[in-house]
C-alpha cells in the first residue's frame, strides 16, 4: 500500500481552496507553479465568461491509482483486470464518471477523485490532480491563452504534439462549422462521433509500460481522427508524442535496409529535439537492426524521463517492401517483449495503424500483428448516424431518414459525413441526394471516380472487383487482390462471402463495368468491319 500524504491547499481571499495547476515541467519549479496557479485564478475571475471549476487527474495521480488497482487485481482477482462495471461497483461511482476520469476528457469534483483513491487504500495528494477550467460556449482556446502572461502559457517542446490539447474543448459547446468533410475530424470539432469503448481502451492501454495498440480498419473509417485524440490524450499525460506516416518515407529509404533504419532513427531523434549523432552510435559490424535497437534504447530512451507514444500510421505500405517488412516488424515485437524486463523499453508505447490484413510472410512468433491491444473500427450504427445528423442541425424525427441514407452507403463514416454536409450546408433534400447518387454518383461522383481510376490502372484488380460486383454467391479471389480491395475499402464480408462495401458501390461500379464492356464490344465490331 502506498504511503499516505496530506493535501496542501492555497486559500484565496474568501477561504476557498485553490489547487495548484501542474505545469508539466520539472519538480524544481513547483513553487513557481503554485504562484502561477494563484495568478491564474485571479486573472480568470476577470474574464468576461464564467468557467466551471473541477479537477483533472494528473499523470502522477493516474500512475499511483493504476499501481494500486493492479495490486488489488493481483491479490483479490487472480491477476485478472477489473471491468469498468466492477470498478464502478467497488468505487461507488458511475461508469460514465470513470470514463471521464480515466482519459481526462472533462473535470470531475474532488470528492469523486477522493472516493476513487480511497477505494484502493490511497489518500488523495495535491500532485494527483490539477484544477482545470471548462470553457464556456463563447470561449476559445486562444481567448484563454490571451488571458495568461507569457510565462504561464503551456510550453510544447515537440513539434509532434497536437496544438490545442492543453485545454479539452467540449464538443457540445462548439458550433457546427459548415466546411467540406475532408480528412480527419479536428480535435475541437463537435462532429467527432465516439466509438465507445474504443477510445477508453486505447487511452488506458498507452499508459501501460511497453504497450502496443493495433488500430485496424479500411480507408476512411476514422483511424486518423482517433489517432489525433490518442496523441492529444498522451500529451495531457505529459508524454512525448511522435506520429510517423509511412507514406511519407522516401522510396529510396525503402529500397535499402540500412538507409531505412537510419532514417527511422534520425526522425525519432529530431522529433524529440535530440541531436541524432547517427554516425557516433551506428555500428556496421553488428548490422542495422541491432544498431537501431541499441540507438533507441541506449541513446534516445535513456535520455528521456517520460514515456513516448510512437504512432506508426499507414504501416501497411511496408507490406509492399517484403525485405523491409520481414526485418522491421519482428524488431517492433522484440521491443515490446524487452519491455517486460527493461525500464528503458518500458517508456516506449507503440500504436500501429493499418488498413488491411497482413499478407507478408511472417513467423507467428515474430509478428507484431498478434500482440498488444487489437482494435478494429466498425461502421456507424443507426444511433450514431442520427446523433451526427443532430449535430449538423438536422431534425430527423424517426429512424426513417437514417435508414434511407444507410440503405445506400451503409454506416461508412466518410460517406455519411459527405451526405450530412450537403443536407445541412448545401440545401439538398435527402430524396434528391439519394436519386442523384443512384443515377450517376451524385455528390459521391468524385469519391467514386477516384476508385474507378485506381481500378482501371490495375487490370487484375479490376477483374477481381468485377467478379465481386456481379457474383450472386461465394467466389474465390487471389488473396493479394482481396488484400488490395480491402485496403481500398471497396469490399465487405458477409460470412464467407465477399461483397461490395455498400449498395452505392455495387450500383455505380456495375454501371461502369457494363459501359466498359459495351465499349470493348463496339471496338471489336468496328475492327471486324
Amino acid at each position: 500500500m502506498e504511503k499516505r500524504c496530506s493535501s496542501e491547499l492555497l486559500p484565496d481571499n474568501k477561504g476557498t481552496p485553490i489547487f495548484g495547476v501542474v505545469d508539466g515541467r520539472d519538480s524544481s519549479r513547483d513553487k513557481k507553479s503554485k504562484v502561477s496557479s494563484v495568478k491564474l485564478g485571479s486573472e480568470m475571475k476577470q474574464a468576461k465568461t464564467t468557467r466551471k471549476r473541477g479537477v483533472l487527474l494528473t499523470s502522477v495521480g493516474l500512475k499511483r491509482l493504476q499501481r494500486a488497482i493492479r495490486a488489488v487485481e493481483i491479490k483479490q482477482n487472480n491477476g485478472a483486470r477489473f471491468s469498468l462495471d466492477e470498478l464502478s461497483d467497488r468505487i461507488k461511482v458511475s461508469t460514465k464518471t470513470l470514463n471521464r476520469l480515466w482519459y481526462s476528457s472533462t473535470t470531475v469534483d474532488r470528492r469523486t477523485l477522493t472516493l476513487c483513491f480511497k477505494a484502493f487504500g490511497l489518500e488523495l495528494c495535491e500532485q494527483d490532480y490539477s484544477m482545470e477550467p471548462e470553457l464556456e460556449e463563447n470561449e476559445t482556446t486562444e481567448a484563454f491563452y490571451s488571458s495568461l502572461d507569457l510565462d504561464d502559457k503551456p510550453i510544447y517542446p515537440l513539434t509532434s504534439i497536437v496544438k490545442g490539447s492543453f485545454i479539452k474543448l467540449q464538443p457540445q459547446n462548439l458550433e457546427f462549422s459548415c466546411s467540406y468533410p475532408d480528412g480527419p475530424v479536428p480535435l475541437n470539432s463537435c462532429l467527432y462521433i465516439k466509438r465507445s469503448p474504443i477510445e477508453e481502451l486505447v487511452y488506458q492501454e498507452i499508459t501501460q509500460p511497453g504497450s502496443v495498440v493495433r488500430i485496424h480498419a479500411p480507408r476512411e473509417m476514422g483511424k486518423s481522427s482517433l489517432v489525433l485524440r490518442v496523441l492529444a490524450f498522451a500529451h495531457r499525460q505529459e508524454y512525448y508524442t511522435i506520429k510517423l506516416d509511412c507514406h511519407q518515407i522516401d522510396a529510396f529509404c525503402l529500397s535499402n535496409l540500412d538507409q531505412f533504419f537510419r532514417s527511422f532513427c534520425w526522425r525519432l531523434a529530431t522529433e524529440l529535439g535530440i541531436d541524432p549523432q547517427l554516425d557516433t552510435h551506428w555500428d556496421e559490424e553488428i548490422g542495422s537492426k541491432l544498431s537501431c535497437s541499441f540507438y533507441l534504447k541506449n541513446y534516445l530512451l535513456k535520455q528521456i524521463q517520460r514515456p513516448i507514444v510512437l504512432v506508426l500510421e499507414r504501416i501497411d505500405r511496408l507490406f509492399e517492401y517484403p525485405k523491409i517488412a520481414q526485418e522491421f516488424f519482428p524488431l517492433l515485437r522484440s521491443w515490446h517483449e524487452e519491455a517486460h524486463q527493461d525500464s528503458n523499453w518500458q517508456k516506449l508505447r507503440l500504436v500501429i495503424v493499418y488498413s488491411t490484413e497482413v499478407h507478408v510472410s511472417l513467423d507467428i512468433n515474430r509478428s507484431p500483428f498478434n500482440i498488444g491491444l487489437p482494435l478494429r473500427l466498425s461502421e456507424f450504427s443507426y444511433e450514431q448516424v442520427e446523433e451526427l445528423a443532430r449535430r449538423h442541425g438536422l431534425e430527423w424525427n424517426s429512424r426513417k431518414e437514417a435508414s434511407q441514407l444507410m440503405s445506400l452507403v451503409g454506416g461508412h463514416p466518410a460517406l455519411i459525413r459527405i451526405a450530412l454536409y450537403y443536407l445541412a450546408c448545401q440545401g439538398m433534400t435527402l430524396e434528391q441526394l439519394l436519386q442523384e447518387a443512384i443515377a450517376n454518383g451524385g455528390i459521391y461522383r468524385q469519391h467514386l471516380w477516384r476508385y474507378w481510376t485506381q481500378l482501371q490502372e490495375n487490370l487484375s484488380l479490376l477483374e477481381a472487383y468485377t467478379q465481386v460486383v456481379t457474383a450472386n454467391q461465394s467466389i474465390y479471389l487471389d488473396p493479394i487482390e482481396v488484400y488490395k480491395l480491402d485496403s481500398l475499402g471497396l469490399i465487405a464480408y458477409e460470412g464467407d462471402r465477399i461483397k461490395p462495401r455498400c449498395e452505392l458501390y455495387r450500383v455505380y461500379f456495375a454501371k461502369q463495368l457494363s459501359r466498359r464492356q459495351d465499349a470493348k464490344r463496339r471496338r471489336k465490331e468496328e475492327k471486324a468491319f
